[in-house]
């Protein structure tokens, strides 16, 4: 029975990594891609624009 206990946290811990790995793939693109997309290049340019007031700003 030793080698059952040996064997059963990598049994579970691959099951629990795949089922991670499906559920990234399966939830990438989809109908909300282009509204997370618009929302990661709001972010962008907000920062970007941060970035440069601070920098004017400085000169």
């Amino acid at each position: 029975m030793d080698y059952l206990s040996a064997l059963v946290p990598p049994v579970v811990m691959a099951v629990f990594f795949i089922g991670l790995i499906v559920t990234i793939v399966k939830t990438q693109g989809g109908a909300n891609k282009s509204k997370e997309d618009a929302v990661v290049d709001a972010a962008l340019a907000r920062a970007d624009g941060a970035r440069q007031v601070s920098r004017d700003s400085e000169a």
